[in-house]
């Protein structure tokens, strides 16, 4: 059986495609082998998560969906009653992108979009926090990577522990309890990664369509080791455990 799950929150058309792209960037930055990550994709009211207490750690991959929507569909609410599912478990979580504005909200907190960012690279910061987590030891104080998202937390529940900030956007790492963490990047990109989904959502506002060419022309100079590595550290982590 294997070790670790990932749950792709994707459905409609282009959503068997999209999850199949997320499963080989997870694979890739995690360095799992196919056969030790199971994958559910949500992509229906009658898809489910299921007992997740036999694996080692729970990847929860990104979303079109928001947060900030006014009317959830069954769809939307589904999501959110099987994510909420994880928070009750003893296994790890990892939540991306999405995953943020999600658990912020789930736990109390507000999101708005005092600061999105634009598909491409960004910069992550350290906080004193985030120098004492276990996944974070040995990181350097601030690292690049590559994101994309309209939505960000903008009043933060009292238990959140904020690991990582930044200029472009006030939380991009975040750790509640101790072993659910969600990043607002997207720690399993690469370039090719980028320029993959940004066609795929190339018409969602995720960046200005006029700047497609600069933004992918820009993509292979983004040094992504270290975000990279924040999942290999959760993957080393969870086998610890």
């Amino acid at each position: 059986m294997a070790s670790f799950l990932l749950v792709c929150l994707r459905n409609g058309e282009i959503g068997p495609s999209v999850a199949r792209a997320e499963f080989n960037d997870v694979l890739r930055s995690t360095g799992l082998s196919r056969d030790n990550i199971d994958v559910r994709v949500l992509d229906s009211t009658s898809a489910t998560i299921g007992d997740v207490d036999s694996y080692r750690g729970v990847i929860v991959g990104g979303s079109s969906l928001t947060v900030t929507t006014p009317q959830y569909d069954a769809w939307q609410e589904h999501i959110n009653a099987e994510l909420r599912g994880l928070l009750t478990t003893d296994t790890p979580v990892f939540f991306i992108c999405f995953g943020m504005s999600w658990l912020v909200d789930a736990l109390g907190g507000s999101v708005g979009h005092s600061a999105p960012e634009a598909s491409g690279p960004t910069v992550v910061e350290l906080t004193d926090a985030g120098r004492s987590d276990p996944l974070l030891a040995g990181f350097p104080s601030q690292f690049a990577a590559l994101t994309g998202h309209t939505e960000n937390p903008e009043v933060l529940p009292p238990d959140l522990s904020v690991l990582a900030t930044g200029p472009t956007t006030p939380v991009q790492l975040a750790r509640w309890g101790e072993h659910v963490w969600a990043c607002q990047f997207h720690a399993e990109m690469d370039a090719p990664a980028m320029k993959t989904r940004m066609d795929f959502f190339y018409d969602y506002g995720y960046f200005p369509l006029t700047d497609y060419d600069t933004i992918i022309a820009a993509l292979p100079s983004v040094d992504v080791t270290w975000s990279n590595e924040l999942l290999r550290r959760y993957v080393q982590y969870c086998r610890r455990r």
